[in-house]
């Protein structure tokens, strides 16, 4: 019987450095959330990816960044546990980036790493090779580096390959027909999240977060009840909108999202609550599901 590999491999970098597209892409579905507005990923998610007969469990996390809120002090905690959990960590480093952020997380950790130079498909291929160039001082500190393109589908199967040279021996950690491990509220979650993140601006794509209620299964439609949470009343008209205009909104955009994922129609209903200082008291944020 065939030798197979199994492991968790964490993705790491700065926010927006392409986490959660880099697992969207190499995993072949949508399951984490995705916008050009920084610190979107407030978790750990994990996407099982079946490659050559070997399983990578790949954890996208929140970006390594400082800031004062306890949900930032959460989401660098994530990360941290991530790179000290995983067998393996990829750290995505934008190819116009200097090098300023992987000489942070040199000094973070000294696990065993693949550098990805992510985005090349935004600059010429003369400014990739000069960039390679520059990492080549820290030849000895990562595995190897490889230039990827999610957008453009550039070295998925190098960047693949190559990881799997790396896990350990292992029989299977999850059931091969699985694409997560995530409970599929947390997803719907997530999709609910970024819908946020596309139809409003501003502080309160930070400064909220959602609850889902309840999910009716079964029957020709699911049905989710869910509470979109915020700190203050005034972020609340604003998600509703006038009218309801922007809360109908983000609802259809959610719901097209989950209908995409699950292939079956969704009824999707959503409300809106204050909870103020919800992103700065341990308590609260354990409520909504951030456990310390």
């Amino acid at each position: 019987m065939e030798q197979t590999k199994a492991g968790f491999v964490a993705l790491v970098g700065r926010p927006n450095a392409g986490k959660s597209t880099l697992l969207n892409w190499l995993l072949g579905e949508k399951i984490a959330i995705v916008s050009h507005k920084a610190n979107a990923t407030r978790k750990r998610i994990n996407g099982i990816v079946m490659y050559q007969n070997h399983q990578i469990i790949l954890v996208d996390t929140p970006g390594l960044h400082e800031r004062e809120r306890l949900l930032n002090q959460f989401m660098l905690e994530e990360a941290l546990k991530a790179i000290g959990d995983c067998d393996l960590i990829i750290f995505l480093a934008p190819v116009y980036d200097k090098l300023d952020n992987y000489e942070k997380f040199l000094q973070l950790s000294n696990r065993p790493h693949i550098l990805a130079l992510t985005k090349i498909d935004e600059v010429e291929s003369g400014k990739v090779l000069e960039k390679i160039a520059e990492y080549q001082k820290y030849s000895d500190k990562f595995l190897e580096l490889i230039p990827i393109s999610a957008r453009k589908g550039v070295n998925r199967d190098a960047l693949l390959s190559s990881i799997v040279k790396y896990l350990p021996d292992s029989p299977y950690l999850y059931d091969p027909e699985e694409l997560t491990t995530e409970y599929i509220r947390d997803i719907y979650r997530e999709f609910i999240r970024e819908a946020i993140f596309e139809e409003t601006s501003g502080e309160i794509p930070y400064e909220s977060d959602v609850v889902i209620d309840k999910i009716e299964e079964g029957g020709e439609i699911e049905k989710i009840y869910g509470t979109i949470i915020v700190e203050k009343r005034s972020q609340k008209m604003v998600i509703v909108g006038e009218k309801g205009r922007t809360i109908k909104r983000i609802g259809k955009s959610a719901r097209k999202k989950i209908e995409k994922f699950i292939e079956r129609q969704v009824y999707l209903e959503l409300f809106v609550s204050v909870k103020k200082g919800w992103s700065k008291h341990k308590k609260s944020l354990e409520e909504i599901g951030y456990i310390f």
